[in-house]
């Protein structure tokens, strides 16, 4: 379903973010990244849905060269793609339910643009994707008086109202306590199962990513230097991913109360 091949990102100031990158992923995959941070975990992540343009090489979705895409192709593209980021995104002031509506407007006629005017099948389809993460009891509350996990929750039930073919998540758990990271992390396995949605994440977390992931991708200095499943994550494999200093990345984590 995704596939880079020989791709290569370069930024404006020559700083090379992804090198030599292919790498295939199925329909259906759970996937973690990982990585020290600026090994280049968030660029492999946006790249897919053409938030970052790549510098050489292909990547294809569906058959689809997304560095091809222009104008009204690229939209079209990005609504099977949902994205997920550790901000949340949400407008704090207003319901639940209108901030999980908002994944309608681009499809929306410039009328109810103005007016803010959803149709009832729409209305339908959003608060199914907040009984899907568990809070349509929360569809008339204002965002602003949800904790932390349940906002992440918002997001990621705009995201499913789009019916996305594939779910890419940058860092979704670095602000949440350990406790609120494992519904959310539950809430994504359970996508990924139910829902046959893939879902490609950018994380921390070693001992988190290593819990619920299919299949672990390491990046090391814009270079995939591990790519295999997690159950066959060794010692070795992350001392290599890391450089030597996954000790320290895991002690951080367990300070915070992470997953053993």
């Amino acid at each position: 379903m995704i596939e880079f091949i020989n791709v290569e990102k370069t930024y404006p100031n020559k700083v090379k973010a992804l090198q030599h990158i292919n790498l295939k992923v199925e329909k259906g995959e759970f996937v973690a990244v990982i990585g020290l941070s600026g090994a280049g975990k968030s660029t492999l992540i946006r790249c897919i849905n053409r938030m970052h343009d790549i510098t050489e090489g292909s990547l294809i979705v569906d058959g689809i060269e997304v560095g091809k895409l222009k104008g009204k192709d690229i939209r079209k593209f990005r609504k099977r793609i949902g994205m997920i980021f550790q901000s949340f995104n949400l407008v704090t002031r207003t319901t639940v339910l209108k901030n999980v509506l908002v994944s309608f407007v681009p499809e929306l006629p410039f009328w109810r643009k103005i007016s803010g005017f959803f149709a009832k099948e729409q209305k339908l389809k959003a608060l199914a994707a907040l009984d899907q993460v568990g809070i349509l009891d929360k569809a008339y509350v204002r965002v602003d008086q949800l904790s932390g996990g349940q906002q992440q929750r918002v997001a990621l039930a705009r995201t499913l109202a789009q019916k996305p073919d594939i779910l890419l998540a940058d860092e979704p758990i670095a602000s949440l306590d350990p406790v609120t990271s494992k519904q959310v992390m539950e809430d994504f396995k359970r996508i990924n199962q139910e829902m046959r949605i893939s879902v490609l994440m950018n994380i921390h977390h070693v001992e988190v990513a290593l819990a619920y992931a299919d299949r672990i991708i390491g990046v090391r200095e814009g270079q995939i230097v591990y790519d295999g499943q997690s159950q066959n994550v060794t010692q070795e494999v992350l001392d290599h991913i890391y450089k030597g200093k996954v000790d320290e990345v895991k002690e951080g984590i367990e300070g915070e109360g992470a997953y053993a």
